[in-house]
């Protein structure tokens, strides 16, 4: 039998975005929808224009995305709208002869359980228990390399090419995202952001947030961190956190990487 998602009430989710204070335009773009179980942050790449255009495309695309009667319905529905972003960008880059591209983060939520969904550096934080974890793993030319071990976590930080990208939205012909999922639980609190936020804020940081301020105060508490601490790129952060409801358990597809098959219509933001 087919199951609705959770009631939109179920969870708290605090947002905001900011320019910072180099950049001279805001080129990340996000979505709230917690009435069908999504959030998302998407970063552009490409300079002022290309890159607003960018994250709003992919943005717009998740606009088609309804309401799922199970979750793998709602997984291939996300699938199919990055799909369809993906088209679009690949066209706009033929036709103006630029680059450009956007990172993206996804939450989903069905019932008992959650996905998570991103390609960039985008990042997506599970709080637990008093733990933070990083759950996406940042698809960068130095991350490559650490997992190689050709490379150390703090030689990473430091490196002049930490911020070369190699999976985004708009970028190949078929997109890559990385889809990790599992049971959710009362209190779980996730935290989905632009790089502009984990370029000055460590994870401990993030933790001490979100676990003493409610999920609005935390994002307002992070962003005056990152602005104290220079905000030399666009700063976004969604918050949100979980509160247990009555549900029946469902299940994702396994994790794996989708390469995609399908192209959706997609809507104005």
């Amino acid at each position: 039998m087919n199951e609705a998602p959770r009631e939109a009430s179920d969870f708290e989710t605090g947002c905001i975005s900011h320019t910072g204070k180099v950049r001279k335009a805001n080129e990340d773009n996000f979505i709230l929808r917690p009435e069908i179980g999504l959030w998302a942050v998407a970063d552009g790449m490409g300079g002022h224009e290309n890159g607003a255009l960018a994250s709003a495309t992919v943005v717009a695309a998740l606009e088609a995305v309804g309401a799922a009667g199970s979750a793998p319905d709602l997984l291939a529905m996300l699938e199919d709208s990055v799909l369809g972003a993906n088209e679009t960008l690949r066209e706009e880059i033929r036709k103006r002869g630029a680059t450009m591209g956007a990172t993206l983060v996804v939450l989903l939520v069905h019932r008992r359980h959650f996905a998570c969904v991103w390609s960039g550096d985008s990042r997506i934080y599970l709080v637990r228990s008093g733990q933070i974890t990083q759950i996406s793993r940042d698809h960068t030319e130095v991350q490559d390399m650490v997992d190689r071990g050709l490379l150390t976590a703090e030689e990473a930080k430091r490196s002049p090419r930490r911020h070369v990208i190699t999976h985004a939205i708009g970028v190949h012909e078929t997109p890559e995202l990385d889809i990790e999922s599992g049971e959710i639980a009362d209190g779980d609190t996730f935290l989905l952001c632009s790089d502009g936020l984990t370029e000055h804020v460590a994870d401990t940081e993030i933790l001490r947030a979100v676990e003493a301020e409610s999920a609005q105060a935390a994002c307002d508490a992070l962003l005056a961190l990152t602005l104290e601490r220079g905000a030399r790129d666009n700063v976004t952060i969604i918050i949100v956190r979980y509160r247990q409801g009555q549900a029946e358990r469902t299940r994702w597809m396994p994790n794996r990487r989708m390469a995609g098959s399908s192209t959706p219509g997609s809507n104005t933001p």
